[in-house]
């Protein structure tokens, strides 16, 4: 397991050069420019601007300037935002957007595990049907419509909670429920049909009607028994998962008026702020590399049957 780990560490290394690479280059090529107005510049002055983002060097020497930059762990200055550089506007709204992530997954994790359980127990009846029906309402209806109607009958009709804002501007906590119930909402639906369908095929499996035969309760069985095979399909699902609701997040984010990491990648790709788009896809790249690699090792703790060499 150890040299596993050591290998999985070494090979992110090349896997976020490529990333960066390919992310560096397709921006560039890309029509139009971080300085492109509709009013054309005078060109002493954009000649000027260049020079002092080193824009008017050659590709592949902006290239390796800014890959000894990021080794160093500076991701550059932002061309739109002139206050602070890139890593002050990443590490000042990610962790918005990861609390947001947190809450929304235990949200779909909770919920889905608990209506995949119980429509795998009872199936074919009507709580077999409702969990299943709801799920497929989550998958169908896109989160840009989930999130308004939820904003419409919580926060605007019966005024339970606020329509926006986020709990470090004042609002309170009450103003994570709905950004993050509506970011769950798609999870929540794989989750639950992943339970159901995982447990329905442990459920049929030797080694639990054996245990059905020696007269164990139903909740021995189910808790102890069955849900830790039944796992293993949503373990697989959680890393790709969690990185997605956090990328996912943006339509949220706008939404609700979230200060998160999604306003700064919309914004950016609309500014065609290099640095800042670069960044950005950075971050979210390493989430998704990290969590892939903690879902290898917990999948390994969960099945015996599995060893990596």
């Amino acid at each position: 397991m150890t040299k596993y780990i050591i290998n999985r560490i070494l090979g992110i290394i090349p896997t976020l050069l490529i990333i960066i690479t390919l992310s560096f280059f397709i921006v560039r090529i890309a029509p139009g420019g971080p300085f492109a107005t509709e009013r054309n510049m005078p060109e002493v002055i954009k000649r000027n601007i260049e020079a002092k983002y080193h824009l008017n060097e050659p590709l592949i020497q902006q290239y390796g300037r800014y890959m000894f930059n990021v080794l160093r762990g500076d991701l550059g200055p932002s061309f739109k935002y002139k206050d602070y550089d890139v890593n002050y506007y990443i590490f000042t709204s990610l962790p918005k957007s990861i609390v947001l992530g947190l809450w929304a997954m235990a949200i779909a994790l909770t919920f889905g595990m608990s209506a995949g359980i119980m429509a795998a127990v009872r199936q074919n009846s009507w709580v077999d049907y409702l969990s299943m029906g709801v799920a497929v309402i989550g998958i169908s209806i896109p989160l840009f419509v989930i999130a308004p109607v939820l904003q419409l009958f919580f926060a605007m009709k019966h005024k339970w909670l606020p329509t926006s804002g986020w709990y470090t501007t004042g609002e309170g906590w009450k103003s994570v429920i709905l950004p993050a119930v509506s970011l769950s909402f798609a999870y929540f639906a794989d989750i639950a049909r992943l339970t159901r369908s995982s447990m329905l095929e442990t459920l049929r499996s030797d080694y639990i009607r054996t245990a059905k035969a020696k007269g164990m309760k139903s909740s021995t069985i189910i808790f102890k028994h069955a849900m830790k095979g039944a796992m293993l399909p949503v373990v697989s699902y959680l890393g790709p998962a969690f990185a997605g609701i956090i990328t996912g997040s943006i339509v949220v984010e706008q939404i609700f008026r979230v200060p998160g990491l999604g306003k700064f990648f919309v914004q950016s790709s609309f500014n065609r702020d290099y640095t800042l788009i670069v960044g950005v896809v950075i971050v979210y790249s390493v989430i998704l590399i990290i969590m892939n690699f903690i879902v290898d090792l917990v999948y390994a703790q969960l099945d015996p049957r599995i060893t990596y060499k």
